[in-house]
């Protein structure tokens, strides 16, 4: 499993949600692809509730974000990305970072997807999120969102991917570190076998 390159991202293409019986024979998706931590001001971040629809009760929590289409930038591919999945419109100068990066598979019941994931900050009064703009496989996956706050993050039980994001959103305010080489990562609901 190697870098996700440069070369333009593959088109588009929609999920059948039927799981595939033998894990090593699922396709594979590779693409680039930026995370927002949206903090609010008492430092919560925001969320949606993903899920496998291959698995009955797959659950998990991930920040916004999603591809970055040919010939964008990351920091346009990020305020697209928020302002499709909350409707939150994103100044780019409010953009931190880049604050942390991480090579990652994520094997779903149907699918391995293998990104190159960049991580961004930006700091924003708490709003209402709108999902209008979410895509068809959004409205298939996300079951809900909200503001969560450090306290919430330690207490739950709840798979939260990246599995660092405390880590990450105390680098917030590091910015000579930026960014945080996180390395390889496997986050699945059915592991990688190839």
């Amino acid at each position: 499993m190697g870098r996700v390159t440069d070369a333009a991202q593959p088109p588009a293409r929609t999920r059948s949600y039927t799981v595939v019986e033998n894990p090593a024979a699922r396709p594979r998706v590779s693409r680039k692809t930026v995370r927002v931590l949206l903090l609010n001001p008492e430092g919560a971040t925001l969320l949606f509730e993903d899920s496998d629809p291959g698995l009955v009760d797959a659950r998990w929590w991930v920040t916004p974000g999603g591809g970055i289409d040919p010939g964008e930038s990351e920091t346009e591919a990020a305020v697209r990305e928020v302002r499709e999945e909350t409707g939150f419109d994103l100044d780019p100068s409010a953009l931190l970072g880049p604050v942390a990066r991480r090579h990652v598979v994520h094997g779903y019941s149907d699918q391995v997807i293998e990104q190159d994931e960049t991580f961004y900050a930006a700091r924003v009064d708490t709003f209402d999120v709108d999902v209008s703009g979410h895509t068809l496989e959004e409205q298939t996956t996300f079951k809900g969102h909200r503001w969560w706050s450090t306290e919430d993050l330690r207490a739950s039980d709840d798979w939260v991917w990246p599995r660092e994001l405390e880590e990450i959103l105390l680098l917030v305010d590091q910015a000579d570190r930026w960014p945080v080489e996180l390395g390889f990562q496997e986050e699945s609901t059915v592991p990688d076998v190839g």
